[in-house]
């Protein structure tokens, strides 16, 4: 084979490459090419010449890293020391089905093995994460996976050996017993420690494989307390060694370019990976506690984020009440429950059904969550006095359909909110109550006239998640009379029916339950509704007239839940109350 100069091959055609190494003629990449013209179309030339027996997928693999500007070996020829097999932890090496191939440590310099050249994020998160200078070659499949099993799968990195390793790091140990009087090199030192950066990507990767909402770092007096939130509900992990509080944090800082010097004042942040061929952002929150830092990572997996109004758990009736509020040409529509219940999720499903080319949308958010084609999304920047009514009334001179504006908090926002609808636009808004009928009475509170209200809202919907019962270890169970009474029901009421629960399993941590499901009360605006509010009807008249107009409630949309085996009747009382 032609030896090849890899500077001069990068960006080359693949047919090129090919004929500089020996293995095509021109005469046969031009028969490839009418082949991929005429009878071949959508196929790559790469698999047109492997089909016509011209060249090997060991050829094709090197032609492909000399076009990405990489080199390409063979892991059998390597000799791998001991240093490069244990740069990387081993779920590193599983989530981003690399090989470590060469190590330095005194200038952190690593040169990982990978499939394909188009797994560059690969390099970019274990550069961020690992703080290494990381440079990739390219190697056969079958080595990877065979090294890969051999080295890397039969045993995971225990977390209680990372903690070991972290604590006894000479680094770490220097801040130990300083108090406040830190000084920045040692903190720097200290975040930048191998035993500290694995411990924390570690964390993160099996955070995001349990597919956790939110990690929680929090120091005490005595400890360091660590806890994912997974479907909403906080679980305590093994926690680390108290004096590891301050490495740990100030790693986070680092990948989140925060100040580390910083420790009086809060700080946000943003940590963006790609883990598992899936973006993930982790929006980093610093509190100055008592004890020391307190941190936590929302964990956001643009992936497992369902944008369609018929994957949020609309039912068909409640789906079509949807359908018909936000295809109103004017007026606000509002999404009300407590923080972490969907409301952005469902508002973000609404709006990618409204997201065409002949429609202007513009969001103000505090902050962006999901980034979508299609839509103008603006952020909030209180250091900057850029708060949600400045933002709105720059909407106003940008020409929009449809404003979403992510939080109405105060009298400003909602009132110019309102002078959107009433000039031609719709506007999606949330508010934080406690269902739908209450959302009427926060609005006055914030000091909305009410001949503005009703002149302006054309529908509330409140929602709550509760988790789903594991289809794993799904059983059936008679419930006790004191669950029965929790929902106001009696023996007699449920005669016949059948409820489920999850007796825990490996699948679903033990728990019982997998994922979440959304509960909806749609309460939709008509004329007598409007003469009740302007009459200052009270909550509960409201409530009582719109559930004779149809309206089910988060408790009555939780009953249905129970009697089709998707929950449980402890969710239900968990997150809903009780009417009266």
């Amino acid at each position: 084979m032609a030896e090849l100069n890899i500077s001069e091959m990068k960006g080359r055609r693949l047919g090129r490459i090919l004929t500089r190494m020996g293995r095509v003629t021109r005469d046969q990449v031009h028969e490839a090419l009418a082949l991929q013209q005429t009878t071949k179309k959508g196929q790559n030339l790469g698999a047109i010449l492997l089909e016509m027996g011209l060249c090997s997928e060991a050829d094709l693999g090197v032609a492909t890293a000399a076009q990405a500007g990489m080199r390409s070996v063979s892991l059998a020829d390597l000799e791998i020391s001991g240093d490069a097999r244990l740069a990387l932890p081993n779920e590193s090496v599983q989530t981003y089905q690399v090989v470590p191939v060469e190590f330095d440590p005194a200038t952190k310099s690593l040169v990982v093995a990978m499939k394909s050249p188009d797994n560059f994020r690969a390099v970019d998160d274990l550069r961020m994460l690992m703080g290494f200078k990381v440079s990739a070659v390219i190697a056969p499949e079958a080595e990877i996976d065979a090294i890969i099993r051999e080295h890397y799968s039969a045993k995971s990195t225990g977390v209680a050996q990372l903690y070991a390793d972290a604590a006894s790091s000479d680094s770490v140990n220097a801040l130990a017993g300083r108090g406040d009087s830190i000084d920045l090199a040692a903190l720097e030192s200290a975040a930048d420690d191998n035993k500290v950066v694995q411990l924390l990507n570690l964390v993160l990767l099996q955070a995001i494989r349990d597919r956790a909402s939110d990690i929680h770092f929090e120091p005490f007096e005595d400890e360091f307390k660590m806890r994912y939130r997974i479907d909403g509900v906080l679980y305590e992990m093994t926690p680390p060694p108290r004096h590891l509080a301050m490495p740990i944090v100030s790693r986070v800082k680092v990948l989140a370019n925060l100040d580390i010097a910083e420790r009086r004042l809060p700080q946000d942040g943003r940590i963006e990976l790609n883990v598992g061929g899936n973006p993930i952002d982790l929006r980093v929150a610093v509190l100055p506690t008592m004890f020391g830092e307190s941190v936590v990572l929302r964990v956001l997996d643009r992936s497992n984020v369902q944008l369609s109004l018929d994957r949020v758990g609309l039912r068909d009736d409640d789906l079509l009440a949807v359908r018909l509020l936000i295809n109103k040409p004017n007026g606000i529509v509002v999404v009300t429950g407590p923080t972490g219940s969907g409301k952005t999720t469902t508002l973000y499903a609404a709006l990618a059904e409204l997201n065409t080319p002949d429609t202007k949308l513009l969001t103000a958010e505090d902050p962006v969550e999901y980034d979508i084609d299609g839509m103008c999304q603006c952020q909030v920047n209180l250091d900057q006095e850029l708060t949600f009514g400045r933002l709105l009334r720059a909407f106003l001179r940008q020409d929009p359909d449809i404003i979403l504006v992510g939080e109405t908090r105060d009298l400003e926002t909602a009132q110019i909110a309102i002078q959107a609808s009433l000039t031609g636009h719709l506007v999606f808004t949330t508010v934080h109550t406690n269902d739908a009928p209450s959302t009427i009475l926060r609005l006055l509170d914030l000091g909305i006239e009410s001949f503005l209200l009703t002149a302006t809202i054309e529908g509330i919907i409140a929602q709550r998640l509760v988790r789903r019962i594991c289809t794993n270890c799904k059983e059936p169970f008679k419930p006790t009379e004191e669950q029965l009474m929790e929902l106001d029901l009696r023996s007699a009421d449920v005669a016949g029916r059948t409820f489920y629960r999850g007796r825990g399993c490996e699948r679903c941590n033990k728990t019982g339950y997998k994922g979440r499901m959304a509960l909806y009360e749609i309460m939709v605006m008509d004329d007598d509704l409007r003469e009740m509010i302007m009459t200052n009807a009270s909550t509960a008249a409201l409530r009582a007239e719109s559930r004779k107009r149809g309206m089910r409630t988060l408790r009555e949309c939780g009953m249905l839940g129970i009697y089709e085996g998707q929950t449980t009747i402890d969710e239900v009382v968990r997150e809903t109350i009780l009417e009266t």
